[in-house]
């Protein structure tokens, strides 16, 4: 459609001078495109972390790097998993050992499900010492099971505390059912939601400024299933507990059961702390970090077009 401007001739259906439209010459057209411009992007600030959700958060960061390297301490006492209640030795589920070759030389042996891999130099064997996992991934450092069990039980109990408040900050500021609840939208979006992260392709503008539906999945997951069956398979495993409620061993299917899903949950707070770490980086590192600690996140707007 052509642009119109208003000529100086009049024409009037009742007697009224009224303006008539004619087309613009190219060179005026020209001029008019001019008078477009865009607006560089805006940006918003928004307050995207209340401060319980802050502290628990931050919380969470050094009570989860204990937890898993004092585990994998007392991992290293027997460092083999099982199914049911007793440990069948001669089957395990799983297995991390050193092996002494027919030459005399010494490589550690990872074994998943009957399948044995050679994993030297980082697991069964590293640095001329035969653990299943290395010094560097532990707490404390040398072989001390007594202490790593005193590590690992204490930040437990902070693990769970802190959890527990969080949850019961959650539901009643309605921070799940507003922040962490798919929508019916969400659902119906999934599979571009996964398209768009196998890409690196993340939500910018208004989209931004809620968690997508990968996002909603990953955190509730977290907070409803890993959690609590790290926490209630960990007290399985403790006598104690056993003996006021042994219907735990029953629900897991033994202690060895219990201690095969405690490490499997483990691994998957593993796998999902790095995957978050790497989400932080992909999407904005310094914007990530500044709302995690002071509640506030900066948004940019793409420009928009519009008349001068």
């Amino acid at each position: 459609m052509a642009l119109l401007v208003e000529s100086e001739e009049v024409v009037s259906r009742e007697g009224e001078q009224m303006p008539i439209a004619e087309p613009l010459t190219p060179e005026a057209s020209s001029g008019a495109r001019d008078h477009r411009i865009s607006s560089p992007p805006a940006i918003e600030r928004m307050y995207r972390h209340r401060l319980p959700v802050r502290i628990s958060h931050w919380l969470n960061v050094p009570f989860l790097i204990i937890l898993i390297m004092s585990g994998l301490q007392i991992f290293n006492a027997h460092p083999a998993l099982y199914w049911g209640d007793r440990s069948d030795r001669d089957r395990p589920l799983f297995s991390i050992k050193p092996v002494r070759t027919n030459s005399g030389d010494i490589k550690g042996v990872t074994t998943i499900l009957g399948h044995p891999f050679d994993t030297t130099g980082v697991l069964g064997y590293s640095n001329g010492s035969g653990r299943a996992f290395p010094g560097w991934a532990t707490i404390p450092s040398p072989k001390w099971l007594a202490m790593g069990r005193q590590w690992h039980l204490f930040f437990a109990w902070l693990f769970m505390i802190n959890g527990l408040i969080f949850t019961v900050y959650a539901f009643s500021s309605r921070h799940i059912t507003r922040d962490l609840a798919p929508t019916g939208k969400d659902w119906r979006g999934i599979g571009k939601s996964i398209r768009d992260h196998l890409v690196f392709r993340h939500p910018t503008g208004e989209a931004a400024k809620q968690y997508n539906v990968l996002q909603k999945l990953a955190y509730a997951s977290i907070v409803f299933i890993l959690a609590p069956l790290i926490m209630l398979t960990g007290l399985a495993m403790s006598p104690t507990i056993d003996a006021a409620f042994p219907w735990l061993l029953t629900i897991f299917g033994g202690r060895q059961a219990a201690r095969t899903i405690h490490f499997i949950t483990c691994f998957s707070f593993v796998g999902f702390i790095m995957v978050h770490i790497l989400q932080v980086f992909i999407t904005g590192f310094f914007n990530n970090i500044r709302s995690m600690v002071t509640g506030w996140f900066i948004v940019k707007h793409a420009g928009v077009s519009h008349d001068a």
